[in-house]
């Protein structure tokens, strides 16, 4: 047995002896130490007292009470003890490296690569708090191949499983607390935000991943403010008392409080904690105003916590009401709570850390009579934990004692493992004290990376390939009360072992929103909203987050907020007034059942009608001689010839059909082409009719039916061959014009080729126009035989009607230039019943005594 001793001037730790033994650097205290020289033997000197965070006592206990409660089951480790050896790392790396060199070497003296003790058998250490501490620790724990599984919530950029291959990580991988502030920000559609870091290098590493993850996604950073850490702090403002907002350190920071940013992200280590509350705090003293009017979302890293120590537990954390922080998941423990309440200073022999928590958590002193200390204000033994206030001391397991939990079950089952595999070291067991060599510990490390097991609280624990936890972390609501009480709620998950889309999950009822929200969801954008029915427009000089708000042109449409462009709707749809949805657009065609549609059908009727009236009476008095003195075959056929004008009006009227298509202008040609010739073979007819008449006139051979009706089938010969050229080229067919009309589609006949068609007008206007000539130069022949006057005039309606149809037919589109066509013809069908057949019927049926032969042979 080694008999070198070396005193510590702090000696705080806790050791229970096991055929196995855990080591442990936990982070109970803070202090600051001298410098060393070199000139002497290096001594463990403090220039200041010690600064205990009682809360993070509970890391030590969540260790104590899993080798109790492994050593109490028989199917772990059977024939097999668990020990452990815990030391303080003091947040300080010389610390860490010596305590560490002390669970190398013996409990007393460092004596690297000796081992002084037998029963001392390191099989694995837990540690440390953060990532500074954990690599410390590393270095020298990598040399031995010694297990370390850290509770640290983040590393440093590095390939951990390469470099430190015996290092492991009761934590997931920082990233998926990344992706979880993102997705959280998302699902409030929260896109300005404040980011505040402490002024160090993973500060600097947290503002620079975040800040790339959160452009990626959308979201904007108003500012990245750096607090420096609390000496910092204190060396920049100096004495309180000569603080003044005009400070130009001051008035930096305080921007932070009174700016109208709602949404802060905090990397909530304990630096920079510690500065934003002395921020606070000046703030508070200098603008006298209370912490409860700071309306603020904290969105915290999982490393807040309210632990910090106690010369913080008489700060107001009212502020933090309402804040929002992921933390390390962890769940209730059965049994954990009566093993704290069991706690008291006297409970646990040989723990160094109790003594000094329980002084500094209930403010008294633990009397010692050995020490002979005096001291007014005596610890009984019988406080009770559950008074302290959560800020000093949780009852419910915290994330980081979870982890350390879960991290001495996987040591003990891993070793469970190891020991079942190796049969001869299942025959030693009954010796209970078993020498294990470094190399042996090595061989720990396939069983600790595929461990895999259910603990008591439901959880499963495993390792990723990474050497880290597979699992995600919690969302905490934090709910805090006037009494500085607080309340843990957890309301989301972020869980990388989810479904796809179901990594994050939160519900957002159960939220407690900060006091100045008055329980309204917070808002956190550069401007408003740009509403369904107007788009984003870029802001020059701002982040792509800070825009102006455009209307949507006319036919597209924004249907959500905060569109970058505005959506076409398809052409069979059309915007509404709003420019926030699409509707169905109407079809354009002039329809039977519409007010226009009927008004034109019932013309068309009307005015066939009449002229089967006429007709009829033409054909009741064939035999007069005023029928038979115009020509009675080729006014039959002029009659008829109108009716069907008349009627083809009807094809224009109805949805266009690709039959009905063909038909319209064919039949409109082909038939008013019937009807022009009739005009103009009785033209002629009435000028050879009184040529004839003449003494020694040879034109007598010219009158008669033949030349009429030669007169009639060429004409419409020629028409005829126009549509069947028209019909073989470029035949007109239904066609949907979606451009024309907003919030209508015009369903029309296209022409097919618009040269054919204005051919066939052409072509009607030409047999007018001569007809118009032939009956103008005839008008003063003798009343007799003169039907020219009557010719004359409405061939001069026929042709202003359709010099008058084209401009409005190229103007317009859809049902009203059908219109325009059909009033077209009908009143240039009107024109010739009317002008031409009237005044015969006036005769027949008013004056039937002018309708006589000797009327007929009067001359003027």
């Amino acid at each position: 047995m080694c008999t070198i001793t070396d005193p510590s001037l702090l000696p705080y730790k806790y050791h229970l002896t096991g055929d196995f033994m855990i080591g442990a650097i936990i982070s109970q205290s803070g202090c600051l130490f001298d410098e060393i020289s070199y000139r002497e033997h290096p001594k463990i000197k403090l220039i200041d007292e010690i600064i205990p965070a009682p809360k993070y006592y509970q890391n030590v206990l969540s260790l104590v009470f899993a080798v109790k409660e492994i050593n109490e089951n028989l199917k772990i480790l059977p024939n097999f003890s668990l020990g452990f050896h815990i030391y303080d790392s003091y947040l300080n790396a010389r610390m860490t490296h010596q305590n560490t060199l002390k669970l190398l070497s013996t409990q007393e003296r460092i004596v690297p690569n000796f081992k002084c003790d037998k029963h001392q058998h390191l099989i694995a250490v837990i540690g440390g708090l953060d990532s500074e501490i954990s690599l410390h620790m590393a270095t020298q724990l990598s040399i031995y191949k010694i297990p370390q599984i850290a509770y640290c919530v983040s590393i440093p950029m590095m390939n951990v499983k390469s470099q430190l291959p015996s290092f492991y990580r009761m934590i997931s991988n920082e990233v998926h607390q990344y992706r979880g502030i993102v997705h959280l920000l998302q699902h409030f559609q929260w896109t300005w935000v404040g980011i505040i870091v402490s002024d160090n290098d993973d500060g600097e590493k947290f503002a620079k991943t975040l800040m790339t993850m959160l452009s990626e996604r959308g979201i904007c950073t108003a500012f990245c403010q750096k607090i420096p850490v609390l000496i910092q702090l204190l060396e920049m403002t100096q004495e309180v008392e000569t603080l003044k907002l005009e400070n130009p350190y001051v008035a930096k920071f305080m921007s932070l409080l009174t700016s109208e940013l709602k949404i802060y992200v905090l990397n909530a280590e304990a630096e920079t904690i510690t500065g934003l509350k002395w921020t606070i705090y000046f703030y508070t003293m200098l603008a006298d105003v209370t912490e409860t009017s700071i309306g603020k979302v904290w969105i915290m890293t999982a490393r807040w916590d309210f632990s910090s120590d106690t010369m913080n537990r008489h700060f107001d954390i009212q502020i933090f009401h309402g804040a929002l922080s992921f933390a390390i998941h962890s769940n209730e423990v059965l049994g954990f709570s009566d093993f704290l309440q069991n706690l008291h200073p006297d409970s646990h022999k040989g723990d160094d850390f109790l003594r000094i928590f329980w002084e500094h958590a209930f403010d008294c002193s633990v009397y010692n009579s050995d020490e002979g200390r005096e001291n007014v204000n005596i610890c009984t033994g019988r406080e009770r934990l559950e008074n302290l206030p959560g800020t000093l001391f949780e009852m419910s397991m915290t994330g980081q004692s979870y982890s350390i939990y879960n991290a001495v079950h996987a040591v003990a089952r891993a070793l469970h493992k190891m020991t079942s595999f190796k049969p001869k070291l299942r025959a030693m067991g009954d010796r209970c004290r078993l020498f294990l060599p470094n190399e042996q510990c090595l061989q720990l490390h396939p069983f600790l990376r595929s461990i895999s097991f259910n603990n008591s609280a439901g959880d499963m624990v495993s390792f990723d390939e990474e050497h880290e936890l597979a699992g995600g972390f919690d969302l905490i609501n934090w709910v805090i009360f006037p009494n500085q009480s607080f309340l843990r709620v957890k309301v989301g998950m972020m869980n990388p072992q989810a479904f796809p889309g179901k990594e994050f999950t939160i519900n957002e009822e159960t939220i407690t929103w900060h006091s100045m929200f008055n329980q309204v969801l917070p808002i956190a954008v550069c401007n408003d909203h740009c509403y369904p029915g107007y788009s984003r427009k870029k802001k020059e000089g701002k982040p792509f987050c800070c825009y102006d708000c455009g209307p949507c042109p006319a036919g597209k449409i924004s249907y959500e907020m905060d569109m970058d462009d505005c959506l076409k709707c398809p052409e069979s749809q059309f915007s509404n007034k709003n420019q926030n949805l699409c509707l169905p657009k109407q079809l354009n065609f002039l329809s039977f059942t519409e007010p226009l549609g009927i008004t034109l059908s019932v013309l068309v009727l009307s005015f066939s009608l009449i002229t089967i009236l006429v007709l009829r009476i033409f054909i009741k008095n064939r035999d007069t001689p005023i029928v038979k003195a115009n020509n009675r075959d080729l006014t039959y056929s002029l009659l008829v010839s109108l009716l069907l004008c008349f009627l083809c009006s009807l094809l224009f009227i109805g949805q266009p059909q690709e039959v009905s298509c063909y038909l319209r202008q064919i039949s409109f040609g082909l038939i008013f082409s019937v009807a022009v010739s009739c005009v103009l073979a009785k033209t002629i007819t009435v000028v050879l009719a009184f040529m004839a008449t003449m003494p020694g006139s040879r034109m007598k051979k010219w009158v008669g039916k033949r030349l009429a009706n030669s007169i009639i089938l060429a004409c419409c010969l020629i028409q005829s061959i126009i549509c069947a050229v028209w019909l073989c080229t470029a035949p007109p067919f239904p066609h949907l014009d979606m451009d024309f009309l907003t919030e209508e589609i015009v369903v029309e006949c296209n022409e097919g080729s618009i040269t054919m068609f204005y051919c066939v007008l052409g072509y009607l206007g030409f047999l007018a126009t001569v007809s118009f000539t032939v009956a103008f130069f005839a008008r003063k022949l003798p009343d007799t035989f003169n039907e020219a006057k009557f010719i004359t005039f409405s061939m001069l309606v026929f042709c202003s009607v359709w010099l008058s149809f084209i401009p409005p037919y190229l103007s317009t589109k859809g049902k009203y230039m059908v219109a325009v066509e059909i009033f077209s013809i009908l009143a240039s069908s009107v024109g010739l019943l009317g002008c031409i057949f009237f005044p015969k019927c006036y005769i027949m049926i008013l004056r039937p005594e002018l309708n006589s032969k000797d009327q007929l042979r009067k001359r003027n």
